[in-house]
């Protein structure tokens, strides 16, 4: 099953006001309150609440490490871990909901701890900072929604696949220019998307890979005089390793711009799909009937069917791509280290994420329930003289250089567009006026099946050939 996402967002529902938790805990240097509308300007927790879960397993972490080093009391750290364990808790059980007011996701969860166990709850901010904190964050985060936006694309991958194994046999036209060009498969022409799908989802696993160094120990810029354990705090995460530049580790978001641009791809990848479907799904081609329960109508035209999943798919995709520049707009004039500009990092990639994670599950059940009409596809593919090339190649079996099979097989279409009949209507007496070289056997060698059959070659529509491609692209993710 497609995995199904919820954001997790704030929203007026599941917010309260709190003065107590509502206090800067960096207040000490300032001597008035800050303005209403800069304390609204500056605060995320509105969009940066969703990462609460990653927020409270980075700081439980990060206070069993501390205890472990002999920074703080092992009796603090249980504390802290069971404090942190009854915040999460209540956020889930809906008993504590989101301070408006707090600056931060992370500043809200320190201020209720404290609030909670007292002096033990001021001590798990030792050898830390919020810079390398949100990145910690954001890193969980993504790679916890990775792994589902993954599944999602191997899902789609396998849907692929079945439609392909169902269509081996069924010819229709390819084209360039979307003119009708040779003769292919629905399977040939399907499986070339799951080769782009197969690119993505290898992007996604090599940006994840990168993504996976656990930033927590970097500090504000400097690291800290404290004697953390950051390889205890990593495995403790599941992290493969650790930053290795503590500047770096604070101001580094290359894992969320070449996830954003991975993301960006795979729109762009399903879009020129959904310009095909929107395309096939018309009365002109025909070659697809979408489901009703993936189709919508019309308020005033009562006979339409119109493909939305397909069209807001490509028109999300632009969506995606503007989260993509945003992510690049914010970074790149930043010097080293954190600047509060890339607070704007988060809504962009949270954005990102939540549309290809709503377009998943849609894209997939439309296409698992679209039925293809395979004698219209075969109709289409002996209109538009798709067998053009295969006589061109056949006259290069008899003798004939290409350039003039070439010249003879065009002669022969523009006779057949002023007889308004097909290049199979012809007798073997109007061929022999083109050529002598044309014998009865012709008329096997332009027959479609026969223009896709002797297609073979590693990568070529013919249907053994593409079976195979297709059990070996199962076996790359192991469907």
């Amino acid at each position: 099953m497609t995995p199904q996402y919820k954001p997790e967002t704030t929203d007026s529902t599941s917010v309260k006001n709190e003065p107590a938790q509502s206090a800067k805990l960096w207040a000490g240097r300032f001597s008035k309150e800050t303005n209403a509308a800069v304390n609204a300007y500056n605060s995320s927790i509105a969009f940066d609440a969703r990462m609460y879960k990653q927020d409270i397993r980075g700081s439980s972490a990060h206070a069993r490490m501390l205890a472990a080093q002999g920074i703080i009391s092992l009796e603090d750290a249980k504390l802290i871990v069971d404090g942190l364990n009854s915040i999460l808790q209540d956020i889930e059980n809906g008993k504590l909901s989101f301070d408006p007011l707090a600056e931060d996701i992370h500043m809200f969860i320190e201020a209720e701890l404290t609030a909670r166990i007292g002096d033990a709850g001021k001590r798990l901010h030792t050898g830390r900072s919020r810079n390398d904190q949100v990145a910690l964050d954001l890193r969980m985060y993504l790679l916890d929604t990775v792994s589902i936006i993954r599944s999602g694309m191997v899902e789609l991958y396998s849907v692929l696949l079945d439609i392909c194994r169902e269509n081996l046999e069924t010819i229709m036209p390819g084209y360039t220019h979307l003119q009708r060009a040779q003769p292919i498969t629905m399977a040939h022409h399907l499986m070339a998307y799951v080769e782009m799908l197969a690119r993505d989802i290898d992007r996604l696993d090599d940006c994840s890979r990168r993504m996976n160094t656990m930033p927590l120990g970097s500090g504000a810029l400097a690291g800290t005089t404290y004697d953390l354990d950051r390889h205890a705090v990593a495995a403790d995460l599941g992290f493969s390793g650790i930053t290795m530049n503590s500047l770096d580790g604070v101001s580094d978001r290359d894992y969320a711009i070449e996830l954003t641009s991975m993301l960006a791809i795979f729109m762009m990848h399903l879009s020129r799909l959904s310009e095909e479907i929107i395309l096939w799904s018309s009365q002109e081609f025909a070659f697809v009937d979408l489901d009703d329960a993936y189709s919508t109508g019309s308020s005033i035209m009562p006979q339409k069917k119109n493909p939305d999943i397909a069209e807001l798919t490509r028109g999300k995709t632009g969506r995606v791509y503007g989260s993509l520049i945003t992510l690049l707009t914010v970074m790149k004039g930043i010097p080293l280290a954190y600047n509060k500009d890339m607070q704007e990092d988060k809504e962009a990639i949270f954005d990102a994420v939540d549309t290809v994670l709503m377009c998943l599950p849609a894209f997939t059940g439309m296409l698992s329930t679209m039925k293809i009409k395979k004698d219209r596809c075969r109709q289409a593919a002996a209109g538009g003289f798709t067998n053009a090339t295969d006589l061109a190649d056949y006259l290069v079996k008899k003798g004939l250089p290409f350039r003039s099979a070439h010249e003879v097989s065009g002669r022969m279409v523009r006779y057949c567009v002023e007889k308004s009949c097909s290049l199979d209507d012809l007798s073997l007496e109007e061929m022999l006026t083109f050529s002598g070289l044309i014998e009865q056997d012709i008329f096997e060698a332009i027959s479609l099946d026969t223009c896709v059959r002797q297609r073979r070659i590693v990568g070529a529509p013919a249907p053994e050939t593409v079976a195979a491609a297709i059990e070996a692209a199962a076996a790359r993710f192991a469907i």
